[in-house]
């Protein structure tokens, strides 16, 4: 007989794990979360590449209810914040709802018995309610170069990292200069005999300040202090605050393009190369990435920056936007997700039919980045225009709040759907994109992933983490229809 579950919860990372422990604290507990993966953990389980790390204060990465005060690093490394994510599953108990291995093709709305059907890879599974907590960041975005996939040497992306590779006296190429990027660049440059990274633009790049507390403090541990972590928490994401308001001022766009050229300057002694590093557009239009040892790396007589977009692959021969040619024996593609394409929207269809990728025509659009009309009972996390300048947990737990008061009211009211009203999302959207004009996400001068194939930014929040907060934290009935039996 198929299952018949109260919430089915699609991702075992980030969001997935906070869903189902704030499902446990509503009094939710007749609910499965389904991983594909054979261990939880997300984004921070499949980036396993040289030098991963956050880069966000690791003291405010982490679920406000469950705070971690022992991180090695002020940006902890990747193998401490997945340690820290399996053991908030362990604590939680959410191993008790959870089935890994377990991949989801496809999951539509059965409009008869008002439920969600899942096709999966073990078999059909049925919930009144969908978690879609897969990501964005989970799907790499690989470009479609002429001649790669005759390469003869390895080709892989950082996410999907190789270590069964040596790159010992290897020549390699770095194709991305984001985020992964700045991380893989220092940690392997000694390591190889030729690193020519391939940068079609270039970033602004700050210092990323790595201060470990005092001998005195650590053994009295006083780092490990509630009240001390607390406000160190809060100081970050104050920090965090003020930075996305610098974006948006001239002193703060002075003061940052400053740092950047002076944290070129500091390693860079070639005039050529630090102009070919230097942006032009302005500092936030694009991620903004920090390392101290980004261009320390790239000064070293070993490594080379080809100024280029990738175009062709002729054998061992990568060929340049430019017509330059390097000859390498490895290549790396640090290029990225599948972030407003994500391919759960594919998977995922409504009362129409259609999946929400086929609604959404490239274009993603949601109320509070959660609920779509014509979707009832699915509630995406970390879904359109909820990226603030905030740490990933934050903007989850913000979501979240939306998310436990709509299914407590499904509940509570006897119902047994619950839709956003159509008129509420597009005026939340509007709302939205009006706010974006005005930003240096959408006016600074530059191309990046917060824009989709229609030139609209469906991955930026316009406003402040704190807004965002409280706006998900109040949930009006009124917005939505709830079906009864």
């Amino acid at each position: 007989m198929t299952p018949l579950y109260e919430v089915a919860v699609i991702g075992a990372g980030i969001s997935g794990l906070g869903t189902a422990i704030k499902l446990r604290e509503a009094g939710i507990t007749d609910f499965v979360v389904l991983e594909k993966a054979d261990s939880v953990g997300g984004v921070w389980r499949d980036n396993t590449y040289p030098g991963c790390a956050v880069d966000i204060p690791s003291v405010a990465y982490s679920y406000s209810f469950a705070p971690h005060d022992g991180w090695s690093r002020k940006y902890a490394p990747q193998p401490e914040i997945l340690s820290y994510l399996r053991e908030t599953a362990d604590r939680f108990r959410v191993s008790e709802h959870l089935r890994l291995g377990v991949e989801v093709f496809d999951a539509g709305w059965d409009g008869t018995q008002r439920c969600w059907v899942l096709d999966t890879s073990s078999g059909e599974i049925r919930a009144r309610s969908l978690v879609a907590a897969a990501g964005p960041w989970h799907e790499p975005s690989l470009p479609c170069i002429e001649g790669l996939d005759s390469f003869p040497g390895p080709v892989f992306h950082t996410s999907r990292w190789d270590h069964d590779v040596d790159l010992t006296g290897q020549r390699v190429a770095i194709v991305g200069t984001g985020a992964s990027a700045i991380q893989v660049v220092p940690s392997i440059a000694e390591q190889v005999a030729e690193l020519h990274v391939l940068q079609r633009t270039p970033q602004w790049v700050v210092p990323k300040a790595e201060p470990r507390p005092s001998r005195v403090v650590r053994r009295l541990g006083l780092n490990r202090l509630g009240l001390v972590h607390g406000f160190r928490r809060r100081r970050e994401e104050l920090i965090l605050e003020l930075t996305n308001i610098a974006f948006h001022q001239p002193w703060g766009q002075a003061a940052f393009k400053w740092i950047g050229r002076q944290n070129i300057r500091a390693a860079i002694a070639d005039p050529e190369l630090r102009a070919a590093l230097t942006p032009e557009w302005s500092v936030g239009c694009k991620r903004l990435l920090m390392s101290s040892e980004y261009y320390p790396a790239l000064a070293r007589p070993n490594v080379s920056v080809v100024s280029t977009g990738l175009t062709a692959v002729r054998g061992n021969t990568l060929v340049g936007e430019d017509g330059s040619e390097t000859e390498v024996d490895v290549v790396i593609m640090a290029t990225g997700f599948k972030i407003l394409d994500m391919p759960i929207a594919g998977r995922v269809r409504g009362i129409d039919g259609r999946s929400l990728a086929e609604h959404w025509d490239g274009s993603p659009q949601a109320y509070l980045g959660s609920t779509v009309p014509g979707f009832p009972n699915l509630y995406i996390l970390f879904g359109p225009n909820v990226s603030a300048v905030a740490s990933g947990f934050l903007i989850v737990e913000s979501q979240l709040q939306q998310v436990v008061q709509a299914l407590t009211h499904l509940r509570r009211s006897g119902g047994v759907s619950l839709e956003v009203r159509a008129h509420v999302m597009h005026k939340f959207n509007d709302d939205v994109q009006a706010a974006l004009q005005s930003t240096v996400y959408n006016s600074g001068g530059c191309r990046s992933y917060y824009f989709d194939k229609n030139g609209r930014n469906g991955f930026s929040w316009p406003w402040s983490a704190r807004r965002l907060r409280r706006m998900t934290a109040r949930f009006d009935p009124a917005d939505y229809v709830v079906t009864r039996a």
